[in-house]
């Protein structure tokens, strides 16, 4: 059985984190994503890897090379313009056509069960099967609608804002769990016949045209609701605060990359410093995350900020702001 990690998106909610690498290329608690992911396919046996690359691509060649290091062989598939999700399927069809396959996003940090998910699709012989989850957290995530018989339905809008009292609009009496809202992995698991609802030679979008087109057909599209730890790395705040509650079941509130100093008098707390960071002096850093080779000025002080070197960035930034030698972005 073969996989595709989906790693060729621009990384802009990630950004300025992206100004140098494709976001899976980006460090996770001292490893790229994008690993965290390739080790996960070779848990369930899954050994034959295809990555697409657009943005940054060297960034996770540098990172995955042919696979070798990790047990595995890797095949890449550049996309001159980005494709989107079936567009990048598309041009990789030949390599897929002959048997059950599995596609992950390459932003996520997951122990969800596969076996379970792929024993779903066999036994409903779906044409493909999505792994869901509840949104708990009332995250902006589309909802993924699902009817009693597993099947799914359509795709919707976000959940509702939480209201002043953390919880979502609902109707009196309601438990909050049971109505979370269901929503995608992520994880999809397809058989070689979805090509038939897929566009050939242009950008499209699995859950916006192939999904729906198959659905409309009669083809059955199953759902999996899956438990199990699962993180969302796309935004720098879900990056922060996936980062910050693993390092607190570690009993740690800060994370400091090789090479990295912290000088006495320094404050850092509930941040991720990558590698060679170096903190002068009566500094503070409270949620935030710094980028290789920052040097953090003495006597300043930053809460919820992203920062990198300013020289990667090429032209005036859209966001943020130039800081002496520092790109500072709020989030």
């Amino acid at each position: 059985m073969r996989a595709m990690i989906l790693a060729a998106g621009l990384g802009t909610r990630l950004w300025p984190l992206t100004a140098d690498r494709a976001k899976p290329a980006v460090p996770f608690l001292n490893r790229p994503i994008i690993t965290y992911t390739v080790e996960y396919l070779k848990k369930f046996g899954i050994y034959d890897i295809i990555v697409n690359l657009h943005h940054q691509g060297e960034s996770i060649r540098r990172v995955l090379g042919d696979g070798s290091a990790f047990g595995v062989t890797i095949t890449y598939s550049e996309e001159a313009e980005i494709l989107g999700t079936g567009g990048a399927l598309d041009k990789v069809r030949h390599l897929l056509a002959d048997d059950t396959f599995v596609v992950v996003n390459g932003k996520i940090i997951t122990e969800i069960d596969l076996a379970a998910a792929l024993s779903t699709h066999r036994e409903r012989r779906a044409l493909a099967t999505l792994v869901l989850r509840r949104n708990r957290e009332w995250d902006r995530f589309s909802i993924v609608e699902v009817d009693g018989d597993g099947r799914i339905r359509r795709f919707g809008g976000f959940p509702a804002p939480l209201t002043e009292e953390g919880a979502p609009s609902m109707p009196a009496g309601a438990v909050l769990d049971d109505h979370a809202p269901l929503m995608f992995t992520g994880i999809q698991i397809l058989e070689p016949e979805i090509f038939e609802f897929i566009p050939r030679g242009r950008f499209s979008h699995t859950t916006l045209e192939a999904y729906p087109r198959a659905i409309e057909a009669g083809r059955l599209i199953a759902a999996h609701v899956a438990e199990g730890r699962w993180y969302d790395l796309s935004t720098l705040e879900r990056y922060l605060r996936a980062s910050l509650e693993l390092l607190q079941e570690r009993g740690m509130t800060a994370l400091l990359g090789t090479g990295s100093n912290v000088e006495d008098g320094a404050a850092v707390t509930g941040s991720i410093l990558w590698e060679r960071v170096f903190v002068n002096r009566s500094a503070t850093l409270r949620h935030c995350i710094v980028g290789d080779d920052v040097v953090i000025p003495p006597d300043s002080h930053f809460e919820r900020v992203a920062i990198v070197r300013a020289a990667l960035c090429s032209a005036p930034p859209e966001r943020g702001s130039i800081i002496g030698d520092n790109l500072v972005v709020p989030f």
